[in-house]
């Protein structure tokens, strides 16, 4: 599994919240409520700012084109605040920001980031995306890391059922303890609510009797709440880590679920997820059948989800499922993806012990650019466009279940080119590629190709960063990337200068050797019947 890939993955799909208000009419500032940075003038506003919000975004984004109305409203806002806060935005794609992308990972859209200190002190937004929402959560963030709780109606109002909170019990507000306390809250602040009181009994769940020092975790999943006395700075990161990580993320349009999804498909382990509409009349099973399974296999380095299917369009189209299939149960693994859809609830725990004994018992030495086939009773999942049924223009058309017949085995030299349907760089390449096919296509050794990297799984032998990304594969079995000018002359110069014999040419082979060769070959077992010797 490209962990890389996988976290873009988990980025880029994480849920935007409708439009709201905001409690002032901004109309009138709004073209100058959010600064404009680039390469030329980050550095020096940032440095001026002890506290500033940036936005890396893209033009072609619609998941920030959605954001900036609401960016815009929050920006007019918190200009006012005491102490003002100050939201920027930079263009990540212009290439003259590259620098500035890298530095600060930005790996989907929108990216926001929260630079405190003249920039020294960078953290990930971890607030919503709707300007009332943006504006409460960024005013927390310039206030003290902990709130101190005086009564039960405060204790009531701030724990509430939605995400993970933390209090801090004290009997005086002093000593290791609460210094530690207050350490962590600061350094941990952007990703949950601290606070502290010197009274458990205002506390709506848990011990009201303790005088502490203490830290209990309140939660709207799994226990609801969780105590610990251990104040060491690396023991009370990890145990907010920990405790306040759901065992079954929940995939919904609820934003303070973000910061969940974001941690669960970055997370190097096999991802189990299961998709089901929530208004199923057996979502309770469902629920309860997943959970039983996270208790159950969590110790085999699987992680577990539910999702609503309603919330999960763009999931969907990332990984190619499709609704027809719900219930379904989708894995993802180093050794493949696995789908087994109009799944039953109880049919998810049987299920996922078949995985784990045939996933597991075998390590599979693949070679890197075969896709898995069928493993035992486990059919891997390949996501793929249909095989076109004319594939007659110059440029030949791939897709993943037909990259082996028209690449690898066509004894040809293949050329492949890797693009996105929304890639400016692939259509100013289109005509090029469409030049380099009619000037070669009386050579009936060489192919010109093309394949969608969105709509495809790519094989792994292929790295695929950035659209266009161009590999050759000569029939002589060297895979190369092309890395250099885009023009047709350079490109063609580059396939006559690497390709192989040409048809006929080879050397004959004696045929005891290739009976030999075929025999052998009908007898090996997984580890051989899918390497190709190169």
């Amino acid at each position: 599994m490209d962990v890389n890939l996988v976290l873009s993955f988990a980025l880029a799909i994480l849920i935007s919240s409708s439009p709201a208000a905001v409690g002032v009419d901004a109309t009138e500032e709004l073209k100058e409520a959010v600064l404009t940075l680039d390469a030329g003038n980050f550095s020096e506003v940032v440095a001026k700012h002890p506290f500033i919000v940036v936005e890396f975004y893209a033009p072609w984004c619609g998941h920030c084109k959605q954001l900036a109305p609401e960016y815009e409203k929050a920006a007019s806002v918190l200009r006012k605040n005491e102490p003002p806060v100050v939201l920027a935005k930079v263009d990540a794609y212009d290439e003259r920001n590259k620098e500035l992308k890298d530095k600060y990972g930005v790996y989907s859209y929108p990216t926001i980031k929260i630079m405190k200190n003249g920039g020294s002190d960078v953290r990930s937004y971890g607030g919503p995306r709707e300007a009332d929402g943006i504006v409460e959560y960024l005013k927390r963030q310039v206030g003290p890391a902990s709130l101190k709780l005086e009564s039960a109606e405060e204790a009531a109002h701030s724990v509430g059922d939605k995400g993970v909170i933390l209090v801090g019990v004290f009997p005086e507000f002093d000593g290791t303890e609460y210094e530690n306390f207050m350490a962590v809250a600061e350094k941990m602040r952007a990703d949950y609510d601290f606070f502290h009181t010197s009274d458990a009994s205002i506390l709506p769940r848990g011990d009201q009797s303790v005088k502490g020092p203490i830290v209990r975790l309140f939660k709207p999943f799994d226990e609801l709440f969780v105590d610990s006395e251990d104040f060491g700075k690396d023991a009370l990161e990890k145990f907010i880590k920990v405790s306040g990580f759901p065992m079954v993320v929940t995939y919904d349009a609820d934003p303070t679920n973000h910061k969940f999804l974001e941690r669960y498909y970055s997370t190097p382990s096999a991802k189990a997820m299961l998709f089901v509409s929530f208004g199923d009349d057996r979502i309770e099973s469902f629920k309860s059948q997943i959970h039983e399974a996270a208790r159950k296999f969590s110790a085999n380095n699987i992680s577990f989800l539910i999702g609503d299917v309603a919330d999960a369009d763009r999931v969907f189209q990332y990984f190619g499922l499709r609704e027809s299939d719900v219930p379904l149960l989708f894995m993802i693994a180093s050794t493949g993806k696995y789908l087994n859809p109009t799944i039953d609830p109880d049919q998810i725990i049987p299920w996922l012990k078949q995985y784990i004994v045939e996933a597991y018992s075998t390590l599979l030495v693949l070679h890197a650019h075969s896709f898995l086939t069928h493993y035992g009773n486990l059919t891997p999942y390949v996501k793929s466009e249909p095989i076109p049924k004319a594939n007659d223009q110059p440029v030949k058309v791939v897709v993943a279940d037909n990259i082996d017949d028209i690449v690898f085995n066509s004894g040809k030299n293949v050329l492949l080119e890797f693009y996105a349907p929304w890639c400016g760089h692939c259509r100013k390449f289109a005509p090029i590629l469409e030049e380099i096919a009619v000037s070669l296509q009386d050579d009936q050794d060489i192919v010109i190709a093309k394949m969608d990297g969105t709509a495809n799984d790519i094989p792994t032998d292929f790295t695929v960063e950035g659209y266009p990304t161009i590999y050759f594969y000569s029939s002589s079995g060297n895979l190369l990337s092309y890395d250099g000018s885009r023009t047709a002359e350079e490109i063609i110069s580059f396939i006559n200068e690497n390709r192989g014999p040409k048809a006929g040419a080879a050397t004959a082979v004696d045929e005891k050797t290739q009976i030999d060769a075929v025999e052998e070959e009908d007898t090996d077992d997984l580890y051989t019947a899918y390497n190709r010797d190169y």
